[in-house]
């Protein structure tokens, strides 16, 4: 009934639909397996996607031919870029899409996918040889065979769904638990530890009055996700988001339900989200803070669903709705669903290799929440590494390894695998040290072109990158010979509140000083815009960032040659800690279960100290 497939794809959530679109695009014949059609790619908690640091993980995965960035330019309702206000390393994309509008794209992208072929049905084991996974035995009794396979489970793994007092299995609400995958691993030698998300209840908008919140709307300038050219919406066809907020009448009533709160009463075990707490977490934790924001996020075009971001809970539905009742604009809501929280079991992430293959099994990939992680950003680009190593391995072909330097993916990777995690994962603009680097605006500048060597970002990425490059050099040298007189453009200087020109001056020169823009600049001389008409919006703001940030992104460049000098210091498979007495004993015990690969990777362990990387260095022979 089934062919031998190069590779199975175990579950299509955010980080299975990228796996499988990367090892089938790169000629990988693949199986994605899903214990439900209907729900592929399902938004099943916020319908948005991006935000701070985010936004730059969906433009790398677009830079790399994934498909997020795709599918979501061509289901949103709202787009705004966060953060304007600070400077580019900063600005992040955000989209509130439509839910069923973005799971139906990505279903159909994946439809259209030579060597991507689905079935439904639960995996509850896997076929393992010799240390070596050979395929999947699935709930109906099949073996299907395959080379690699890649686990993307989500919160699937013996999940347990909380509301109040009441406790059931459930990946998600009225979708069953995925059992039978963490006992076997177990069994083969893997740790697991549980950890909790949860989400808040779902509202009916008709029953609101937006009189009472803050209207939030979309940017009139819409930026998008992919490099490629995706039909968007038009700004003034984008639907508002808004924002209300909790009050101390709303606490008094949450705190009605603590009793029965499985949160503080034990039953759920598992670490819930630091950055993103439930409403209870939060008015217990902050309890000297009056009133919360929320966001009244619509959840699409052609539905009346509301998302209230910022309530989640896993309280008695009773306390939920009737504390929503004392929300302004809420007083007469209908609540379609309640909130929940859902505890899942996960694979601490140190058990993987770079490439997001297990240690202990050949051939096995880990993706998404399995790992520890949270969010449908972090989760779709592990699954797009995965999908391209996944394929690489079974091809006998070098892994792709993205580094710290090159990119968000990079960061979030190297911290699971050297700090692990007992939380669920986030990732903030703060984690990454080249962040200047690492905009959103550059991801294609940064990874198209190493894609597109491996086979997977198309020619159609490769050229725009090149013209996008060549347009950037051009602006920079015309903008290197154009200067200014003092009456061309010190009237417009006079308005930024910059000092006059007593002589003419280049017009790069005059970008390095603050408050002063390329746009806003050619607005004031009417002869420079007449020069650059030519160009586009994005070369244009592409040349006044690199320009204005010269000097910190050379910085910055120093920094990571320095850094990878440690990067290229291997350390031999079979070293041998134990004879290094000197070693702190959480060093040598981190050493011996991670088994770093480079002094690098060493150094940035969570618990490794300056001193122990240099006893090693010494042992090293360095």
């Amino acid at each position: 009934m089934f062919p031998e497939y190069d590779i199975i794809v175990v579950g299509a959530g955010h980080a299975g639909c990228e796996a499988a679109a990367a090892a089938a695009n790169l000629g990988s014949k693949v199986l994605l397996i899903t214990m439900n059609m209907q729900t592929i790619a399902q938004m099943s908690c916020n319908p948005a996607m991006g935000g701070i640091a985010k936004g730059q993980i969906v433009r790398e995965i677009d830079a790399m031919g994934g498909y997020s960035g795709i599918v979501t330019d061509a289901s949103f309702i709202q787009f705004r870029m966060l953060n304007r206000s600070k400077g580019p390393a900063m600005w992040s994309p955000r989209a509130q899409s439509d839910r069923m509008l973005f799971a139906g794209k990505w279903r159909e992208m994946l439809e259209q996918t030579p060597n991507v072929d689905f079935y439904q049905d639960m995996v509850n084991g896997l076929l393992v040889k010799e240390g070596i996974v050979k395929g999947i035995i699935t709930g109906l009794g099949h073996e299907i065979k395959a080379k690699g396979v890649i686990l993307t489970n989500g919160t699937f793994l013996n999940g347990v769904i909380h509301i109040g007092e009441k406790q059931f299995g459930g990946g998600r609400m009225a979708e069953k638990a995925a059992t039978g995958i963490t006992e076997q691993l177990v069994s083969l030698g893997f740790e697991t530890d549980r950890l909790k998300t949860g989400t808040p209840p779902r509202i009916d908008g008709r029953s609101l009055d937006y009189s009472k919140m803050e209207e939030q709307k979309g940017d009139e300038e819409i930026v998008g996700f992919s490099y490629l050219d995706i039909p968007k919406i038009k700004p003034n066809k984008q639907k508002s988001c808004w924002i209300t907020y909790t009050n101390q009448e709303v606490h008094d009533i949450l705190r009605t339900g603590f009793e029965k709160s499985p949160m503080f009463q034990g039953r759920i075990q598992g670490t819930g989200p630091r950055y993103c707490p439930s409403i209870e977490d939060k008015i217990n934790r902050f309890a000297e803070r009056d009133r919360h924001q929320l966001f009244v996020e619509p959840e699409g075009f052609n539905t009346v669903e509301i998302y209230v971001n910022g309530f989640s809970s896993s309280l008695p539905e009773d306390v939920q709705y009737k504390a929503l009742t004392k929300v302004p604009g809420f007083e007469k809501c209908k609540m379609f669903r309640p909130g929940y929280a859902i505890e899942y079991d996960f694979f601490p992430p140190t058990q993987l290799k770079f490439s997001l293959e297990t240690k202990l099994i050949q051939n096995l990939f880990f993706a998404g929440q399995i790992n520890g992680t949270t969010g449908y950003e972090e989760a779709a680009c592990q699954g797009l590494m995965a999908g391209i190593n996944a394929h690489q391995k079974t091809k006998e072909l070098d892994p792709v390894v993205l580094k710290r330097s090159e990119a968000y993916i990079g960061v979030l990777i190297d911290d699971l695998i050297n700090k692990g995690t007992d939380e669920p994962y986030r990732m903030f603009t703060s984690r990454a040290e080249f962040r200047t680097l690492l905009r959103q605006d550059n991801a294609d500048i940064r990874l198209t072109e190493l894609s597109y060597r491996i086979g997977l970002a198309s020619q159609e990425r490769m050229d725009k990158v090149r013209v996008k490059r060549e347009a950037v050099a051009r602006v920079k040298k015309l903008l290197g010979t154009i200067s200014l007189e003092p009456n061309e453009i010190n009237k417009f200087l006079e308005t930024v509140h910059s000092s006059p020109l007593m002589n003419k001056q280049k017009v790069l020169q005059l970008l390095l000083r603050p408050n002063i823009g390329l746009e806003a600049m050619m607005a004031a001389v009417p002869n420079l815009k007449k020069t650059l008409q030519e160009f586009d919006q994005e070369t244009l703001e592409q040349v006044e960032i690199q320009t204005k940030y010269d000097t910190y992104i050379e910085k910055e460049k120093e920094l990571v040659v320095k850094m990878s000098q440690l990067e290229e210091l291997l350390i031999p498979d079979n070293f041998n800690y134990d004879k290094l007495f000197s070693l702190s004993n959480e060093a040598r015990q981190k050493f011996i279960k991670i088994k770093p690969r480079t002094l690098g990777q060493a150094s940035r362990i969570s618990g490794v100290n300056p001193s122990d990387v240099q006893i090693l260095m010494v042992f090293m022979g360095r």
